[in-house]
């Protein structure tokens, strides 16, 4: 089962003094690559968290944040009094230079910065925090692995769709693949006669010759292993372990030898055909780039 490198995840578990919420990003990237940002109490266990999500998600571009909410950040409000007073003193002052009647608002005052504030870190104990943070991680974890084998399998469909269409292409060129070298062949055969008029070369020397230039554009090989290619491309994609890498060095391997192909058979029709398949690839080879 491919998996890819797209996802999103949510786990939270409560805790003494709250709950613990850990949400997890993750986009597509060569390597992988694991950010997390959590609150100073929880930095004891940054290695560790890094080391958790490593062995879950093997690829992509993964940013974990995490918050501790403290029951204070649930609803229980913190008056900062100082500073209201002097907001407060302040705002009396401008009233009073400017001869104003009305009195200073409170909801004015309880609108200014920090005024009215909240906890920013809670108090539990770390003894606490590590076996919740296992919990919220790992639901968090879960949901990132569905999304990422959900998109997978729409990404396995699309491959399967399109490797119909490069079958149905490459079956186009193996068609035509001996009219073209019979072609080429009965071609140079009517060139060196014409030329070794006054020789007159033996018909043999003449079938030797044209055998020689002819293989030039013989494509069977190419064909051969471009099926080859095709073939691991299709057991690849029904392995369980992560696949991405080794889908994108196929592709390669699968281009170079349509291009290959494209150059020796030096035929409109196979050019066309050849032009389709490099589109296909370029499609398929967009989506690989997101597969873990």
């Amino acid at each position: 089962m491919i998996k890819s490198m797209t996802g999103y995840g949510k786990g939270e578990a409560a805790y003494a003094g709250g709950r613990l919420v850990v949400e997890l990003r993750c986009v597509n990237h060569r390597y992988g690559e694991i950010s997390v940002k959590l609150p100073r109490a929880l930095m004891p266990f940054e290695n560790e968290i890094k080391k958790r999500v490593a062995e879950k998600l093997n690829r992509g571009k993964i940013d974990v944040f995490i918050q501790l909410e403290s029951a204070a950040q649930a609803g229980v409000p913190t008056a900062n009094l100082p500073l209201a007073r002097g907001y407060y003193r302040a705002l009396s002052s401008i009233r009073e230079a400017l001869g104003l009647d009305q009195e200073v608002d409170l909801a004015l005052i309880a609108s200014q910065r920090d005024v009215i504030t909240v906890s920013a870190e809670a108090e539990a104990s770390l003894e606490e925090i590590p076996a919740e943070l296992v919990e919220a991680l790992e639901a968090g974890l879960a949901r990132v692995d569905q999304m990422r084998s959900f998109e997978g399998e729409s990404l396995r469909a699309d491959f399967r769709k399109r490797r119909e269409t490069l079958a149905e292409l490459i079956g186009r060129v193996e068609k035509r693949a001996p009219s073209v070298v019979a072609e080429y062949a009965a071609k140079l055969k009517e060139r060196i006669q014409v030329l070794t008029q006054e020789s007159a070369l033996p018909e043999e020397r003449v079938a030797l010759e044209v055998a020689l230039l002819a293989d030039k554009c013989d494509i069977t090989e190419e064909l051969v292993r471009l099926e080859s290619h095709l073939r691991q491309f299709d057991e690849t994609l029904e392995r369980s372990e992560p696949v991405g890498r080794k889908l994108d060095f196929l592709l390669q391997e699968i281009n170079r030898e349509v291009n290959t192909i494209g150059s020796k058979a030096n035929d409109a029709e196979i050019a066309a055909s050849v032009v389709e398949l490099k589109g296909e690839l370029e499609k398929i080879r967009e989506q690989v780039q997101n597969v873990e």
